[in-house]
């Protein structure tokens, strides 16, 4: 202790902590893994687990369903059987020629009046609509998806065919309901991929918006609208509600005239009417119905996500 000049003692300064030895760090220790990651590895492996058995379950169901329709069709296909008529009852051999035919026909027509409409659709939610309306025309098209085939058939028959008659119009006319907000949902996607630089260099150079949107932005999404198109399309000719309430009649023969009072065969109604007559042959003749009914769906959607990954590519 040092002296005070006033008295007593005076403490010395304090003198500076020592320095702490080195803390070492175990390499071992760093490695080791926490009860936290053993968590979360665990989780990611039960997830990604569950994730492939969900999709070999849904490509089982999938080799389940196409084996089971094939190898109770197969007795009946031939070349025979898609440009020959059907017999009568209780009769062998015939075909599904006027079914197949009608079905056709009837796509065309659904297709000649929804992709238009779904494409302008999609262009005026996309590119000119505003910012309030754009809201209110989504859910309506989405209301639109997800309306049951049975209402929209329903709808059709109190419009076109009370007070007149079923036809292959009045067909038609309901499956392009079915379409129109397929193929504008999916076009409005598409066309939100087009790349903003595009726009701004064509309005760099002066360009108006709607030439714009003629000259490169359709252009720059044909491929992926031409892909909702084919998908869209897969989609309506599978279904069988609203044919039953607008072309229920059974031509005898091929025709190609939907506004006729004979109406338009199809090949979902005749799977439906064949399966439910007393006759082995004609329960045959539908599961060979369904097996091509398949197999147009199967190779539209392998021919669409073709086209949609060629597209890709292409840009």
């Amino acid at each position: 202790m040092a002296e005070n000049p006033f008295g007593g003692d005076r403490p010395d300064e304090e003198a500076p902590p020592e320095p702490r030895a080195a803390e070492t760090l175990d390499p071992a220790t760093l490695l080791s893994r926490s009860d936290n990651l053993r968590r979360r590895q665990l989780v990611s492996r039960f997830v990604t687990a569950s994730q492939t058995a969900s999709a070999l379950l849904a490509v089982a169901v999938l080799c389940t369903v196409v084996y089971s329709v094939a190898s109770r069709g197969a007795s009946v296909l031939s070349l025979d059987f898609l440009t020959k008529n059907p017999p009568e009852i209780g009769h062998p051999g015939g075909g599904i020629a006027p079914a197949l035919v009608g079905t056709g026909v009837l796509i065309a027509m659904a297709t000649a009046i929804a992709a238009p409409m779904g494409i302008l659709v999609a262009l005026y939610l996309t590119e000119f609509a505003g910012r309030r309306s754009q809201p209110a025309l989504r859910l309506a098209i989405d209301l639109l998806n997800g309306l049951p085939s049975i209402i929209v058939g329903l709808f059709v028959f109190g419009l076109l065919v009370v007070g007149h008659h079923q036809s292959g119009f009045a067909a038609a006319f309901a499956l392009s309901i079915v379409i129109l907000p397929l193929i504008a949902r999916a076009t409005q996607e598409v066309l939100l991929l087009v790349p903003s630089s595009l726009r701004e260099a064509a309005d760099a150079l002066g360009v108006s918006h709607w030439r714009t949107v003629l000259g490169v932005v359709l252009p720059t999404a044909s491929g992926g609208i031409l892909t909702a198109t084919i998908l869209a399309v897969a989609r309506a000719a599978g279904e069988t509600a609203p044919l039953l309430l607008t072309s229920t009649i059974f031509a005898p023969g091929v025709s190609l005239n939907p506004f006729s009072h004979e109406g338009l065969s199809s090949i979902p109604f005749y799977i439906f009417t064949a399966s439910e007559e007393a006759d082995r042959f004609g329960f045959a003749r539908a599961w060979g119905a369904a097996f091509v009914l398949l197999m147009f769906i199967l190779l539209a959607n392998i021919g669409g996500r073709a086209i949609s990954r060629r597209s890709m590519v292409s840009r």
